[in-house]
């Protein structure tokens, strides 16, 4: 790995890493938030919900404008965004502003996070290379997700809330000084290539409302006409969307990408694991502040060692054991070292020793180290040259969706189940105890269907393609 190619790789994750911390270090300050602007229960959960719409709304879109007018002028234009969007954030004096500023992150999130990897790709050809530069990258997003909550408990405890916000300042800066040397400059096919208007609106308005529907689950419940309704109309655009694809003479996301195994395969994977694993990290820390009465900064710092058991393998093992193995066997390799760590919490008793009834699934987890890395690279092996950004903008949008229906689906049951348990008799402790164990359980359940689709869709190694060649630029296999 050249200099050149070091700086470039620290500049995509320190980017990277501003968008997955600022989706987690708010969830600590949330309580200080509502003090001091005054938010009302329901309105504090659109400092998460406006992000998230935003984020998961425009990825495609915005990874597709990449390929169409330059990958570098997207991401130097989200991370301006995002920049300025924090510092609005950070100076919030009332909650619509705050709100307003959060969608903006977003917004500022979407257009930086969604080129990342066809940036990557196009960076990093080799294959030990970018297994190792993927291993990094997926090393920053572990981290992030993990020092964010500690982060967020440090800085609202040792300063103010405000300061969650404002610290991406400085390092959206210095980040933005650094891309414009040294990530390469590329000019995109132009709007012509790809300027389907239609298709755009049909699917950024089907994504966002899709999102919204699924974050609002826990108000209105799954089988209200809110759900129902706003869910049928969200599924009609998206649909209208791939009938769009299908025929427009210039379409926004051509359908030729899902010919490969590999690439539908991985995405759909994606969404199952990230679906279980993003709801193992909301709902054990439930457990250790509900349950166990664990604070903020010590639930923090119970799960540091996840991120560190992730970030270890990503970083130090999984190139290696790609170069020798293959992604696809590497993968399935992960996924069962999942399936075991979150079988193990199924048992979880209401009275838990951190060592003997957590620490394992800690340790287990690092199976997320094997499965991040070896996605990403399967789920921009198929994509064509011209179509790194689309890749890599419909990899994050899965991954986007994944976490939103994991975290609803699983949050909606543990609910149900903690409110039957206290109907019957149950105390506070053994109620949630017994919710988060069925939670626990559909997440396994969830990673025994991602392994089974690994094992029956995606190729091995040396296999005939499903589709036709791609372009050796991004191609893994």
């Amino acid at each position: 790995m050249t200099k050149s190619q070091r700086v470039a790789l620290a500049v995509l994750s320190a980017a990277m890493l501003m968008t997955i911390l600022d989706g987690s270090i708010v969830t600590v300050a949330m309580p200080a938030i509502q003090d001091d602007l005054g938010f009302s229960p329901a309105g504090l959960s659109w400092t998460v919900n406006a992000y998230l719409i935003a984020f998961g709304g425009l990825l495609l879109l915005a990874g597709r404008l990449g390929d169409l007018i330059g990958r570098k002028t997207m991401f130097l234009t989200g991370t301006v965004v995002f920049t300025v969007a924090s510092l609005l954030a950070g100076a919030a004096t009332s909650p619509a502003m705050l709100v307003g500023a959060r969608f903006l992150q977003g917004v500022g999130s979407a257009i930086s996070a969604s080129v990342v990897l066809g940036i990557l790709v196009t960076i990093f050809t080799g294959k030990r290379e970018r297994a190792t530069a993927i291993g990094v990258f997926a090393f920053t997003g572990a981290a992030g997700a993990s020092i964010g909550q500690v982060l967020g408990g440090v800085l609202t405890d040792a300063l103010n809330w405000h300061w969650i916000f404002l610290i991406n300042v400085p390092i959206g800066v210095l980040t933005i000084a650094v891309a414009i040397k040294a990530l390469p400059a590329d000019r995109g096919l132009g709007l012509a290539a790809g300027a389907d208007v239609l298709g755009a609106i049909l699917v950024t308005a089907g994504l966002m409302l899709g999102i919204y529907t699924v974050v609002e689950v826990e108000t209105y419940g799954w089988a209200s006409s809110h759900t129902l309704g706003l869910g049928a109309l969200a599924a009609a655009l998206l649909a209208a969307f791939v009938a769009r694809q299908a025929t427009a003479r210039t379409p926004l996301l051509p359908l030729r990408i899902f010919r490969s195994r590999n690439v539908s395969g991985a995405n759909v994977v994606q969404m199952l694991a990230l679906a279980a694993m993003f709801a193992f990290q909301i709902i054990v820390a439930l457990y250790l502040q509900k349950v166990l009465g664990y604070t903020a900064l010590q639930t923090g710092l119970a799960m540091l060692p996840a991120a560190l058991a992730i970030g270890t393998v990503s970083l130090f093992a999984s190139a290696r054991l790609v170069t020798r193995f293959g992604e696809r066997a590497v993968l399935i390799s992960g996924l069962v070292l999942l399936l075991i760590g979150m079988s193990w919490l199924m048992r979880l008793p209401t009275e838990a020793v951190y060592v003997t009834d957590l620490l394992p699934m800690m340790v287990l987890i690092a199976g997320g180290g094997l499965v991040l890395p070896t996605l990403t690279a399967l789920a921009m092996s198929g994509a064509e040259a011209d179509d790194a950004g689309l890749a890599s903008g419909l990899f994050n949008t899965s991954q986007q969706v994944g976490m939103a229906i994991g975290v609803a689906v699983l949050s909606t049951l543990a609910a149900a189940r903690t409110g039957a348990e206290l109907a019957a008799g149950a105390s506070e402790a053994d109620a949630l105890t017994s919710g988060y164990r069925l939670a626990f359980t559909v997440a396994a359940g969830l990673l025994a269907a991602a392994l089974v689709i690994s094992v029956t869709v995606l190729r091995r190694p040396g296999a005939p393609a499903a589709s036709a060649p791609v372009a050796d630029t991004v191609a893994v296999h």
